[in-house]
């Protein structure tokens, strides 16, 4: 190590983590760099190992995998030196047998040195790659410690307890991935600890230093679990800690009291619903119309099923708002779906929502919807009246949080979808509200969260939960077909059509948009696989539909072959079942207007089928859609399924919704994904099971946050109790010290935390 690194860590200006890798172990460091983006000696030390060896037990060579790199251990049966045939020098082969009667030879070119150190019964440990040669597993030139000996090569942390085994880094042994972390170790003699030791010594953790020894060096499979569960202890408290600062910093700065008027705006609408409230609607208004009441602002997150009714709650609670004097913005992940909600607002509320027009309720209000495909006359009344206060409820996309978007008295913030929009558009709301005070507000999402995400994601919001659905939802029958079944996939479009003649109306879900000139898949004319044959631009329609394509080698197509929105639709048009159905076309590519145009159309009853991409996924709300075919479902998620699936079934009517596979090579996990949506309409089971199926950074991650999760290892789908004892310890460490003066470690760990990672932990 530099001894200017040493001076710097003595003088506590460096954490010993944020040492430089190469001060430490040498070359060794540039491969790791390389190789894995590890540059720093607490990066190596949270690269943990995937499993342990343990050297008196048997190692089954015959089980090992053929071109991967393992490490074994055995015992040296023989070993012998050839004479080359076609170069200069001699060959050592090495036989080393396991406890199983299994063999492996381990070959050296350059015998000199090893001959005398492989001597028969000695006990080894070697890491390589396995190869056969002559239906005999080999190692070539394997890296190799002999157990027995006094730390010989580095290798003593071989000689005791279990050997742990890390991920294949390419230029890099696992031996020497071993002896970089003993060299590591042996340096490092303290760490800073985050989690205070009146939590260390109250649950029961070994310090930060030993936990790492503890996983890296066990003795035993009690010692590595022991070690594992502080730094996941540690990872757990310093996000609850994160947590608890974001939310005494958004309680730091006040709100302005919203109390809706005795028989105002929002009783006024309830006397309109052609429904009452649920009971569980009403707790949940309840909670909504007490946060607005208070001066501390409102941070809550509405959950719920696909029409549990989270929009008219939301309403509601934006009245009381307008009858205290101020203003509502709603915020909408896309286009589509804020033209939806300022449609289905604007017809619920009625004459609520005309105040200054001939027929409109003259204490009422107006909606504004703003977004960034209006024209410059529509856009230019939308912030006028958002400007003046003449529209208490502003609806829009991120054209809100634009800086020439002004408010006359911003109170409080609707955000749909939170995982659409990031931590620094919702601040730019935020500072629209007037000066000195904070705007109140309500998160919804469809998307179920379990409790271990809730607390991990949205610790520092309180969650309000809506379970039951409103009286007059049918329930939504779902069915997986089989795209290597003709007579399924066949049966699977007449039914479109039959559903179209009984007076319902069809979602047809693709997973990409294509192009208008893709070309033709062959031997079909359009229809892609799990299409049937004979239909599409050519127009052909005698064909009934009975063949079916697999994945075709197609120029310019998704590998393996996926089905396009445009593809799909010329060759709905062209099957005989189909033909005579109105079909259009939705996706994100497409301008607002004609976007619009097509969802005014389907809501009317103009158009029968819409063939899509998962912009319909949120908040689309047609009453007459009844069916939804999803193409290619086994490239969706569970939870995505049933967002999407939640489209259909919001009238009278049962929904029914169709999971087409791509057929041949369907991987067997994505089928029964599959069946497992089929099996159940419960949204809080399906997350529950989307949990436990993916990795955090599927679910915390790129996907929702727009960066990484951060978690290195915790598992949400296991680790609930650890969460809610961290969670415990850490908010009341927080509220004893907000400002963390008492604990520089804690302070120092989060300043720590990278910038993709604190913005997504400060969600909301």
């Amino acid at each position: 190590m530099a001894q200017r690194h040493l001076r710097a860590v003595a003088d506590g200006d460096l954490n010993p983590l944020d040492i430089g890798l190469r001060d430490v172990v040498g070359t060794s460091a540039r491969i790791l760099e390389r190789a894995r983006g590890i540059r720093t000696v607490g990066q190596l030390l949270d690269w943990l190992p995937r499993t342990y060896l343990d050297p008196t037990r048997p190692t089954a060579f015959r089980d090992l995998p053929h071109g991967e790199d393992v490490v074994v251990v055995g015992t040296v049966r023989a070993a012998t030196t050839h004479q080359m045939r076609n170069r200069r020098g001699r060959r050592l082969v090495v036989e080393v047998a396991d406890d199983a009667g299994g063999t492996i030879e381990l070959t050296f070119f350059k015998p000199f040195g090893h001959q005398e150190r492989l001597r028969p019964g000695v006990r080894v440990v070697c890491s390589g790659q396995v190869g056969v040669w002559r239906e005999t597993l080999q190692l070539t030139h394997p890296d190799y410690a002999t157990l027995g000996e006094d730390g010989e090569g580095g290798a003593q942390w071989l000689l005791d307890g279990l050997v742990p085994v890390y991920t294949a880094t390419k230029g890099l042994s696992p031996i020497v991935h071993g002896q970089c972390l003993e060299l590591v170790l042996h340096h490092v003699e303290q760490l800073r600890d985050p989690v205070p030791e009146e939590v260390r010594r109250e649950v029961g953790l070994p310090g930060l230093l030993e936990a790492y020894r503890l996983v890296h060096r066990p003795r035993t499979e009690a010692e590595h679990r022991h070690g594992r569960w502080r730094l996941k202890f540690t990872e757990a408290f310093t996000v609850q800690a994160q947590l608890a600062r974001v939310r005494r910093s958004a309680e730091a700065v006040p709100a302005s009291p919203r109390v809706p008027a005795v028989d105002g705006l929002g009783t006024r609408l309830r006397h309109r619903l052609p429904f009452e409230l649920t009971e569980g609607q009403e707790t949940v208004l309840a909670e909504l119309l007490d946060d607005l009441a208070r001066t501390v602002p409102m941070h809550r997150l509405l959950q719920g099923e696909v029409g549990s009714g989270k929009t008219v709650l939301a309403l509601l609670a934006m009245l009381a708002v307008v009858d205290s004097g101020g203003q509502a913005a709603l915020l909408a992940p896309t286009e589509v779906l804020a033209a939806q909600h300022h449609r289905s607002m604007s017809q619920m509320l009625g004459p609520i929502a005309e105040a200054g027009l001939l027929g409109g309720l003259a204490e009422g209000t107006r909606i504004s919807l703003l977004t960034g495909s209006q024209s410059t006359a529509e856009r230019r009344t939308s912030l006028l009246a958002a400007a003046s206060g003449e529209a208490g409820i502003v609806i829009g996309t991120h054209a809100l949080i634009q800086e020439h978007v002004q408010f006359a008295d911003l109170a409080m913030v609707v955000v749909d979808e939170q995982h659409r929009f990031g931590v620094e558009q919702r601040d730019a709301l935020r500072a629209k509200a007037p000066g000195g005070t904070a705007p109140h507000v309500l998160v919804m999402t469809a998307t179920p969260i379990p409790r271990t995400v809730a607390m991990t994601v949205y610790g520092d919001m309180e969650i309000s939960t809506l379970r039951e659905l409103p009286g007059g939802r049918r329930p939504i029958h779902t069915f997986v077909v089989d795209g290597q079944r003709p007579d399924w996939v066949r049966r699977t479009w007449e039914r479109v059509a039959e559903e179209v003649r009984g007076g319902g109306q069809v979602y047809v879900v693709c997973p990409r948009i294509g192009d208008v000139d893709d070309p033709d898949l062959p031997g079909t004319g359009g229809a892609g696989p799990g299409l049937p044959t004979g239909a599409g631009s050519g127009g052909a329609t005698g064909d009934d539909g009975a063949d079916l394509l697999g994945a075709p080698d197609v120029p310019g197509a998704v590998p393996p072959a996926l089905h396009g929105v445009h593809q799909v639709a010329r060759c709905l048009r062209g099957l005989a079942a189909t033909s005579d159905l109105t079909i259009e076309i939705l996706h994100g590519r497409m301008p607002a207007e004609e976007k619009d145009a097509v969802m005014v159309a389907f809501a009317a009853g103009r158009v029968d089928v819409v063939v899509s991409t998962t912009v319909i996924e949120v908040g689309v709300d047609v009453p007459d859609a009844t069916t939804m075919v999803l193409l290619d479902a086994d490239r969706f998620g569970i939870s995505q399924l049933h967002q999407l699936r939640g489209r259909v079934g919001r009238g009278g009517r049962p929904g029914l919704a169709l999971l087409l596979t791509q057929g041949e090579g369907v991987d067997p996990a994505a089928v029964e994904r599959l069946e497992r949506v089929a099996a159940t309409t419960d949204g809080f089971e399906l997350a529950r099971l989307d949990l436990e199926s993916r990795r955090e950074g599927d679910v915390l991650g790129a996907s929702q946050s727009g960066g990484r999760s951060g978690l290195r290892f915790l598992r949400l789908a296991r680790d609930e109790d650890l969460i809610v004892q961290a969670h415990e310890a850490a908010w009341r460490t927080v509220e004893a010290d907000p400002e963390l003066e008492r604990h520089p470690e804690l302070l120092e760990a989060l300043t720590r935390l990278d910038a993709a990672r604190a913005a997504f932990l400060e969600r909301g």
